[in-house]
């Protein structure tokens, strides 16, 4: 086992405890936030709220899985047939999925885990199909894009039960206080720790969502069973972030503000409408 090692963007990163008052998370909540990197909100979303989010992602992630079909090898960077599929920017062709990502619990946790000027980052689908012996590897969301602030909130909604047997979340507590680390490229995607020891299960019903920072570590198992675990995951940003990308010896910062999908969802504390 070696030891985890900074990113070489990361610098004096301190992390800044999580303060009220809070409009959805509990005292409780926050301190497994502050020390842990992570909570289970269960129960935010009814099945019918779910299913109709479900409904307008599932057209999208069939095309996804049908090109990868059409490739050689059946793979796409960490995408591959039959086994798992990451379907992007959901929000940018689906009204209600818009909606449901600016909608009031989003808010309430961006509220209280970041502030109150803040906007979507990123959404994808992730699809795991079963695939015994599949896992993706421990990562944090921020080693695969840099982005300025290091943190930033990400929201792992389950679309069906989340369990250990089909590959719920698991999390690495308390590495994410020092900020983005190191990571490396695996034929399963990067990865920033190579040991499991000390890793954490978050299994999820239906509705629920695991909340945690870019900057938690953490990895699923891989599907044994013989249905496709479904999970909706939907991140946000401070306004104002930026997009650290390689340019020649250095980086160009990029905003993370395209209207289409990178939209505000709150503005002086007061949710903007989508």
């Amino acid at each position: 086992m070696s030891e985890p090692k900074p990113h070489a963007l990361n610098h004096g990163f301190a992390w800044e405890p999580t303060r009220g008052p809070f409009r959805i998370v509990t005292a409780e909540q926050a301190r497994s936030y502050d020390e842990r990197g992570f909570f289970v909100l269960e129960d935010a979303f009814d099945h019918a709220t779910i299913d109709a989010v479900a409904a307008e992602i599932e057209p999208l992630e069939r095309k996804v899985e049908e090109f990868l079909r059409t490739r050689e090898d059946g793979t796409l960077f960490i995408a591959k047939a039959d086994a798992i599929t990451f379907t992007t920017h959901i929000v940018a062709r689906s009204g209600p999925a818009r909606r449901f990502c600016g909608g009031p619990v989003f808010q309430d946790l961006v509220h209280d885990l970041i502030g109150p000027d803040a906007r979507l980052y990123w959404d994808q689908a992730v699809y795991k199909k079963p695939a015994p012996g599949r896992e993706f590897p421990w990562h944090q969301d921020n080693g695969y894009t840099y982005i300025e602030p290091q943190r930033y909130l990400t929201c792992w909604v389950a679309l069906n039960d989340a369990t250990i047997a089909n590959g719920c979340p698991w999390v690495m507590p308390g590495l994410h206080r020092g900020g983005t680390l190191e990571h490396w490229t695996t034929d399963l995607g990067y990865a920033c720790l190579d040991q499991s020891e000390g890793g954490v299960p978050a299994p999820v019903r239906k509705g629920g969502i695991v909340v945690f920072s870019s900057l938690t570590p953490h990895r699923t198992g891989p599907n044994e069973t013989n249905g496709v675990r479904k999970a909706y995951i939907v991140q946000f940003a401070p306004d104002g972030a930026v997009c650290l990308r390689k340019r020649g010896e250095g980086y160009e910062r990029l905003p993370c503000d395209a209207p289409e999908r990178q939209y505000r969802v709150l503005e002086d504390g007061r949710g903007v409408a989508s």
